[in-house]
C-alpha cells in the first residue's frame, strides 16, 4: 500500500470516528470502519516487521548484537552474507 492510499484510509477512519461521536454510524459504516481498521493494522504490522528485520543492532563498543532471528530473516532476503 502506498502512502497516498494509506492517507486516504486514515482520513476515512477519522471521518467515521467523528461521525460515530457526533451522530452514530449505520451498520454498513460500522462494517466499513471495522474492515478499514483491520487493513490499517495489518499494513502497520507488516511495515513494522519489515523495519525490524532490516535493523542491525550494535552495542556501545560497535559490536553487532542483532538477534539470530533477525539475522536469519536478513539472510533469507539476501541482506546478509554471513
Amino acid at each position: 500500500m502506498d502512502k497516498n492510499e494509506e492517507k486516504k484510509m486514515l482520513n476515512r477512519i477519522n471521518e467515521l470516528y467523528h461521525k460515530k461521536e457526533n451522530e452514530g454510524l449505520t451498520d454498513d459504516e460500522k462494517d466499513e470502519r471495522k474492515k478499514l481498521h483491520k487493513k490499517f493494522i495489518e499494513n502497520f504490522r507488516s511495515g513494522f516487521k519489515q523495519q525490524l528485520e532490516d535493523t542491525v543492532v550494535l552495542d556501545k563498543n560497535g559490536n553487532e548484537v542483532t538477534s539470530e532471528k533477525a539475522k536469519r530473516a536478513q539472510r533469507k532476503k539476501g541482506l546478509r552474507k554471513d
